[in-house]
């Protein structure tokens, strides 16, 4: 068994081997829906790792790399292992190899997600040296069974697509930080895949909130709603909105924070269940 990059590794064989490590989960990404995933999470292929039988992946960490809170970071984009290699304990070495080359090409952090009803892989990285930063729910449910909640505003309103710009300036909207897959960072790497729209006041052309998701896979990866008008039917408008303009057969969001009680409220309001949990772990290097 042999750990090296999977730099020289070509795009079919990466979606081979993470296929195979996720057939017996629950969500299956195809061919190109694993490729915008990569794209958004900061895919670099240069300091992702794997563990090799020969020429057959057994083993695989793609990384991500960004900035967050400063600092150059790494992301677990993708950790799984092949069923006939499981049992052999080869994520530890993986990642324990990819230390020195992730700190080489000058990354100071490494954050993760890693599921609540995963005991095993939660202590695995708990002895690793990571920590617990935050807690997460990701919701879901098939898109005819959404309920939109409420009723239409009162106030005069109009959508508008919004570019990336007015994306940084209504992150005052939130009421917590996205997570990685959601951050401006990688809102910016998906580009064309994500959509992005406003709902303005059309007397004063005030912003009342925002979403952006992405049609393909269903996932809205940010619903915001200025705290002033909540409770009027604007977070209704805008999931109205972004369900038709939703292809998928199913609706997603992942990583809201389970803190942030407006947010949770409103999804379940919506027939959005809650389908888990994650942690959000990183590790200084």
């Amino acid at each position: 068994m042999e750990i090296r990059s999977l730099a020289d590794t070509d795009f079919d064989t990466l979606y081979e081997a993470f296929a195979q490590a996720f057939a017996d989960y629950e969500i299956h990404p195809g061919r190109e829906e694993l490729r915008k995933m990569l794209r958004r999470r900061g895919f670099a292929p240069e300091l992702s790792f794997a563990a090799f039988d020969g020429d057959r992946i057994a083993a695989f960490t793609f990384n991500g790399t960004g900035i967050r809170n400063g600092l150059p970071t790494a992301y677990d984009t993708g950790t799984g292992t092949l069923p006939a290699y499981r049992g052999q304990g080869l994520a530890s070495p993986i990642f324990t190899c990819s230390i020195p080359l992730l700190k080489a090409a000058g990354i100071r952090q490494y954050l993760l997600e890693v599921l609540q009803h995963n005991p095993a892989a939660i202590a695995v990285y708990r002895k690793m040296g990571f920590e617990t930063t935050r807690e997460f729910n990701y919701f879901g449910q098939e898109k005819r069974l959404v309920r939109i909640p409420g009723k239409q505003p009162a106030i005069p309103h109009a959508f508008r697509p919004i570019d990336l710009d007015a994306v940084r300036r209504l992150a005052g909207l939130l009421d917590f930080r996205p997570s990685w897959q959601n951050d401006d960072e990688s809102v910016a790497r998906a580009g064309g895949d994500l959509v992005r729209f406003g709902l303005f006041r059309t007397d004063t052309g005030e912003p009342l909130g925002y979403c952006i998701c992405e049609p393909a896979s269903g996932d809205i990866a940010r619903l915001a709603v200025d705290s002033r008008f909540r409770r009027q039917g604007i977070g209704s408008a805008l999931l109205r909105h972004a369900l038709g303009t939703i292809a998928a057969d199913s609706v997603k969001v992942i990583n809201t924070e389970t803190g942030s009680e407006p947010i949770t409220q409103f999804l379940r309001s919506a027939n959005l269940l809650l389908k888990g949990k994650q942690f959000e772990m990183v590790r200084k290097l």
